[in-house]
């Protein structure tokens, strides 16, 4: 009964207070039932969860065996890296560069778990286990929840049902991989980036984020008839700074001249004055 009764726990900083009066940006977010978070969880697990079939099949028409398939799902879980290393295997590339491909889509799985182990506060012990669970849909899922509990709901959730359809269907894709045929026929290892894109596209709210994003896109698509696969998908990431870099110099050029204008404007007080 106590737990019920007590106020939902806030996402920010435990004891934290208002340095002023409290205002609407100060009130609390409304809470949200716990059978709202768990449908919404369920929704994306499940949708995200059979693309682990796609997975199977193309891990095992691009040459890995069984076993190699169902390590790298239990493992790895993490579907964008898993078909860019695949995929740059069938496609000839060097397994170091693949590897690499893989490793640095990988790498942005360590951001989300900066935010979410904010978000969380999860016990130590449990940490190690849940930070397997960190990719892109349980972050999806948790960022938006207005408390504690429904973050930690959502990601629980989320991180369990993927990632036990995701293994299973891996499974059920890589024994049936020999029944399909020619698994590029049927386009299965556009299934999981698509969903990631789908995911995403609604997380790109800013025109600076946008932009990035399409840059990065197009940097992809101009290197990828030219260099190895695996490459492009490295070298896209330049498209961020980039960005930065260029928003940099459009801030600092009107500020720049402003400054000049005010010290030539000085200079000349003081040549009258003297």
């Amino acid at each position: 009964m106590a737990e019920q009764t007590a106020p939902p726990e806030s996402i920010g900083p435990v004891g934290a207070m208002p340095a002023g009066p409290p205002g609407p940006a100060a009130e609390a977010l409304p809470d949200k039932p716990d059978a709202a978070v768990v449908r919404d969880a369920l929704g994306v697990g499940i949708a995200v969860g059979l693309s682990g079939f796609a997975f199977g099949v193309t891990s095992a028409g691009s040459g890995l065996s069984l076993l190699q398939t169902c390590v790298l799902s239990l493992l790895v879980f993490t579907g964008a890296s898993q078909f860019a290393l695949v995929g740059a295997l069938a496609a000839g590339g060097n397994p170091y560069t693949a590897a690499a491909g893989a490793f640095f889509l990988g790498v942005r799985n360590a951001f989300y778990g900066l935010r979410l182990s904010q978000l969380l506060a999860l016990p130590r012990a449990v940490r190690p286990f849940a930070a397997h669970w960190v990719i892109d849909e349980t972050t999806a899922v948790t960022l938006p929840q207005p408390t504690r509990r429904a973050a930690r709901i959502g990601f629980t959730v989320t991180g369990l049902t993927l990632y036990v359809l995701w293994n299973l269907t891996t499974l059920v894709g890589a024994l049936g991989a020999e029944a399909l045929g020619d698994t590029d026929a049927w386009g299965l290892d556009a299934a999981s980036p698509a969903v990631f894109l789908a995911l995403l596209a609604p997380m790109l709210k800013s025109t600076v984020e946008r932009v990035t994003a399409g840059l990065a896109v197009l940097l992809a698509l101009t290197l990828l008839p030219v260099l190895p696969a695996g490459v492009p998908v490295l070298l896209s990431a330049l498209a961020a700074p980039v960005v930065l870099f260029l928003m940099g110099r459009t801030k600092r050029g009107p500020n720049a001249g402003n400054a000049a204008d005010g010290s030539a404007t000085q200079r000349k007080k003081g040549e009258r004055r003297s």
